[in-house]
C-alpha cells in the first residue's frame, strides 16, 4: 500500500515481494511434503513430532519479525501470515507454533525485555531450541483477564508463585512462559505483571495434558500448577504493575496469527470442496454443476478472500510500525475465524456423509475451526473491541 501525496489517495498494491513468494512457496511444499505424509496418523495419536517443529525453526519460519541480531530474517508480519495460511490450509495445529514461538513470546520479550532476557531467551526460541508459551486462561478466568487468581508474592531475591493455569498451549512441552499473576491485587488489573517462567527447571511447577478437547490434536494444550514456585526477580518482565499491559499488547499480535490460522483453514475447506465437486457424480453429472453448489463454492471463495484481505491489512500495517493497530487486527480474527467455521460447515454440506468421516479432512477442519472462535479472545471479545473503537471508546 502506497500512499500518494499529490492526489491524496491509497494506492494499493496487491503485487507479493518475490522474497514473500519465495516463502508463500516454502511453507506450501512444508506442509504438504513434511506435515501431510503423516498427518492421518498423527492426528490419530495426537502426536506433537518435535522434527517437524525443528525442522520449521530451521526454515527461519519463527524469526519472520525478529531481527538477525537475535537470529530472526526480518521478511516481516505479512511474511509470517502467508506463511501461517500456507500452514493453515494443510493443518491448524501447526500453525500454533508461530504464536508460541514468534508472535507470543519471542516479540514480547523483544518489545518489553531487558537486553539480558533477550539475548537469553529470542536467539533460542526462534531456533526451536526452547518451546515457547503463555499462560494467562485460568479454571475460573478467560476472556476476564483481570479475574485471575495466580499471585506472584515478592520476596527479597523473587517471587513465589502460586495458582493455576488452564487451556495452555505447550503447557506440558514448553521450556520457558510468559506467566500472567497479580502482584498486588488491591490494584486490580493495573497489579497483574508478567514472568519469564522456566517450567522445567523450577521446583514447585506441574503439568499435564489436556487430551478431551475437539480439535487441533497435534497441537498440545495443558494445565500448569503453581505451588510456592520460586522465580527470581530477573524473571519479571517490564515493571510490575505492568502484565495486563504487556497481555493485551501480545494478544494484539497472536490475534494476527489466529486470524492468519482461520485463513489457512477456509482456503483448505475451498479447495478440498472444489475438488470434490468436480469428482463427485450424482444424477448423471459432477455436482459442481449444480446452482446451489456453486452458491455454496462461490460463498466460501467470497469469504475467504475477504478475510485474507483483511488479514494481509492488519500485517502489513504492523511491518509500516503501527503495532497498536487493535481495530484492523481484531476486524481480522473475529472475520477469518467465523469465516473459517462457515467454510467447514459448508464444505462438509458439499462432501455429504463422507464429509462426517475422518477419511476425508473437512471433519477435521470442521473441529479445528471452531477453536478460533474461543481462543485469543473469543469472537465476542472482539466484536466487543471492535464497537468500542468505532464509537470511539
Amino acid at each position: 500500500m502506497i500512499f500518494n501525496s499529490q492526489r491524496k489517495e491509497l494506492v494499493m498494491n496487491f503485487d507479493f515481494t518475490e522474497e514473500q513468494k519465495s516463502m508463500m512457496e516454502l511453507g506450501r511444499d512444508f506442509a504438504e511434503k513434511e506435515i501431510l505424509p503423516t498427518q492421518e496418523q498423527d492426528e490419530k495419536q495426537h502426536l506433537f513430532r518435535k522434527e517437524i517443529f525443528k525442522k520449521m525453526a530451521e526454515l527461519g519460519f519463527f524469526g519472520c519479525i525478529i531481527p538477525e541480531k537475535y537470529g530472526g530474517n526480518e521478511t516481516g508480519h505479512l511474511c509470517a501470515a502467508l506463511l501461517t495460511e500456507e500452514i493453515g490450509r494443510v493443518s491448524a495445529s501447526w500453525t500454533l507454533p508461530f504464536n508460541m514461538q514468534m508472535w507470543g513470546p519471542a516479540f514480547t520479550i523483544l518489545h518489553y525485555g531487558t537486553e539480558e532476557q533477550k539475548e537469553k531467551y529470542i536467539p533460542k526460541l526462534v531456533s526451536g531450541e526452547l518451546i515457547g508459551a503463555f499462560a494467562i486462561t485460568e479454571p475460573n478466568s478467560g476472556s476476564d483477564v483481570a479475574g485471575m487468581g495466580t499471585t506472584a508474592t515478592e520476596t527479597d531475591d523473587g517471587f513465589i508463585l502460586n495458582g493455576q493455569k488452564m487451556w495452555i498451549s505447550n503447557a506440558h512441552v514448553a521450556d520457558v512462559a510468559l506467566v500472567y499473576a497479580y502482584t498486588d491485587k488491591s490494584k486490580k488489573h493495573k497489579g497483574i505483571s508478567c514472568f519469564l517462567v522456566e517450567l522445567k527447571n523450577t521446583p514447585g511447577i506441574k503439568t499435564a495434558p489436556i487430551e478431551t478437547k475437539l480439535g487441533l490434536f497435534c497441537a498440545p494444550t495443558g494445565e500448569i500448577a503453581f505451588e510456592d514456585a520460586k522465580i527470581p526477580k530477573s524473571a519479571l518482565l517490564g515493571q510490575k504493575g505492568e502484565g495486563f499491559k504487556i497481555c493485551m499488547w501480545q494478544l494484539n499480535n497472536t490475534r494476527l496469527g489466529c486470524a492468519a490460522r482461520g485463513v489457512g483453514i477456509a482456503r483448505g475447506c475451498h479447495e478440498a470442496a472444489i475438488k470434490y465437486a468436480l469428482e463427485r457424480t450424482q444424477f448423471g453429472q459432477p455436482i459442481a454443476e449444480f446452482q446451489m453448489i456453486q452458491d455454496q463454492l462461490a460463498t466460501m471463495y467470497v469469504e475467504y478472500e475477504a478475510a485474507r484481505l483483511l488479514v494481509l491489512k492488519a500485517a502489513y500495517e504492523k511491518d509500516q510500525g503501527n503495532l497498536n493497530n487493535t481495530l484492523s487486527v481484531s476486524t481480522a480474527k473475529y472475520y477469518a475465524s467465523e469465516a473459517a467455521v462457515n467454510a467447514s460447515g459448508i464444505a462438509m454440506k458439499i462432501f455429504g456423509s463422507y464429509g462426517y468421516s475422518s477419511e476425508y479432512p473437512v471433519e477435521r477442519f470442521f473441529r479445528d475451526a471452531k477453536s478460533l472462535q474461543v481462543v485469543e479472545g473469543t469472537s465476542n471479545i472482539q466484536k466487543i473491541i471492535i464497537s468500542r473503537a468505532i464509537l470511539g471508546k
